[in-house]
């Protein structure tokens, strides 16, 4: 089942004075990137004011068209888990997961050797995500429960908390992959709110650190199946580099002045970083009524003036006001854009984080003006079997 939400509303490179910001509500509250207050008119995208607040390790600031310095998985993170003797003879070992990315990372690496259940549905808002009280009693089972971390599934986690047997682990993939000092705080995740950009894995090198973590916490945790789970990440890491060379070839085929997103959701600032690409704006759902004939006509004017090449929506945030402003604009609007839904159905070849990635690759080079056409040859099938259960 797909989430519907209310039509979103543009959010600023810079805050506006009052608006509310992610952790300033009460868990599970519907958190927004920004409410405006006055005039739409207030609003202004970051590249015609100020520069993203942000926190970075880099020369440059994230998302604003130079790309960083690379990305090197810290040596702790590839030493991640504590040692467990492993499942009873004729067991497999029970692995949790949240959002259907991590399910299908640690999937790949874990192939037919553990059980892994994932416990967030595709679809859903993994921000404001409020598990199931029966995701308690899967939670109980775990050896091993893998997390984003970096605040984004905080409910899921304080229920795994609460509910993990003694020798189980709470492993938080995205905190053991970048230092605070490699924060991003950006359109919705402002610094002053405590909360950084969470979306570490639609940047591959980062995404590559996520599988080397998985494979070192299943290796401590069943030394027994270590050969199998590490041979599975090897075969993964190399399919994900070969998805990132790929992806940096068709960056430098697309003129700077179109590697720029203004996208439904907040997800790419690591990716933009990573590949030299600038975030423009984000558009965020909103539970607020839409916005009126006159603060449309303001949106627009935007849109025009920063001569926005595509504007990428997607099917589980829909908004009927962007495509006004596509139509009024003759902005391309492309509503397609994933950031944590999967592709096709469980079982599906597509169905996977590689070709989530692959997906959207193609999809945001075609849409600005590149070729695609190396990347749609790209094999995202997975390395090893995926029975992972994925709750829709």
């Amino acid at each position: 089942m797909r989430t519907r939400f209310a039509p979103g509303v543009l959010v600023p490179g810079a805050l506006v004075p009052g608006a509310l910001v992610p952790g300033a509500l009460a868990p599970g509250a519907l958190v927004l990137g920004a409410l405006v207050i006055g005039l739409v008119g207030a609003l202004l995208l970051a590249g015609c004011s100020s520069t993203p607040t942000v926190a970075s390790a880099g020369s440059a600031p994230p998302g604003t068209g130079a790309a960083g310095p690379p990305f090197v998985c810290p040596a702790a993170a590839k030493d991640a888990g504590a040692p467990r003797p492993g499942p009873a003879p004729g067991q497999k070992l029970q692995v949790v997961t949240t959002v259907a990315p991590i399910t299908s990372i640690v999937a790949n690496v874990a192939g037919d050797k553990a059980d892994v259940i994932g416990v967030i549905p595709e679809g859903e808002d993994s921000h404001t995500y409020e598990p199931k009280p029966s995701s308690a009693k899967v939670l109980s089972t775990a050896d091993l429960v893998f997390v984003n971390g970096l605040q984004l599934e905080d409910p899921t986690k304080e229920l795994a908390a609460g509910n993990l047997k003694p020798e189980g682990q709470v492993i938080e993939l995205g905190t053991l992959t970048i230092p605070p000092e490699q924060y991003v705080y950006d359109f919705s995740f402002p610094k002053e709110a405590g909360k950084p950009n969470p979306h570490l894995w639609t940047n591959p090198p980062m995404a590559r650190c996520y599988a080397s973590i998985a494979a070192s916490a299943l290796t401590k945790a069943d030394p027994a199946n270590a050969a199998s789970y590490q041979a599975n990440a090897a075969r993964y890491e190399a399919k994900v580099d070969e998805l990132d060379r790929l992806m940096q070839d068709a960056t430098a085929g697309l003129p700077a002045a179109q590697r720029e997103l203004l996208t439904y959701h907040d997800a790419y600032a690591y990716f933009a970083d990573h590949y030299g690409w600038k975030v423009i704006g984000a558009i965020q759902v909103s539970n607020f009524e839409e916005p009126t004939p006159k603060e449309v006509a303001q949106l627009i004017d935007q849109v025009k003036a920063e001569k926005v090449p595509a504007i990428f929506g997607s099917e589980v945030f829909p908004s009927p006001v962007l495509e006004q402003i596509g139509r009024e604009t003759g902005v391309k609007y492309v509503d397609s854009l994933r950031d944590d839904d999967l592709p096709g159905a469980p079982g599906a070849p597509d169905h996977s984080f590689l070709g989530l990635l692959k997906f959207d690759f193609v999809t945001m080079v075609t849409s600005l003006g590149g070729d695609a056409s190396k990347l749609q040859s790209f094999d995202a099938g997975d390395v090893a079997p995926d029975r992972a259960e994925y709750p829709q």
